[in-house]
């Protein structure tokens, strides 16, 4: 067994968890939809933006699935593009205690995608 690439790849799964996260004391925005955060995550000094979903679908969501929790929308930036204002961004919508068909226990659901998107709302002209 090679004992330091197991150790190592703790590690980075350690770090990964501990830093992919955002912090529970994070303050999030509320918003009926992602749109405002990827504006705000491309006008962040960090490239990055936290909310909570609101509303008649985030509440249509949370009780379709029997939630526990909130609808957390965390978006990060990946890259930054040669046009001002455009930005690779993760984004990444959570929520807790969620039941899914099929399933006995409740379980945090996630779901993450990239878009390249520009404050203007549209995509990038170019990837460069």
């Amino acid at each position: 067994m090679n004992v330091p690439w197991l150790v190592g790849a703790a590690l980075t799964i350690t770090a990964t968890l501990i830093f992919a996260a955002p912090a529970e004391s994070v303050e999030r925005t509320p918003v009926s939809d992602a749109r405002p955060l990827l504006l705000a995550a491309l006008r962040a000094t960090n490239g990055q933006a936290y909310g909570v979903m609101t509303g008649p679908t985030a509440d249509a969501i949370t009780a379709r699935f029997s939630a526990t929790t909130p609808i957390n929308i965390d978006v990060t930036t990946e890259k930054h593009f040669a046009q001002p204002g455009c930005s690779r961004l993760k984004v990444t919508f959570s929520q807790g205690g969620v039941r899914l068909p099929g399933n006995t226990a409740a379980r945090t659901e996630t779901i993450e995608f990239g878009i390249n998107y520009c404050l203007d709302g549209l995509p990038p002209k170019s990837l460069q």
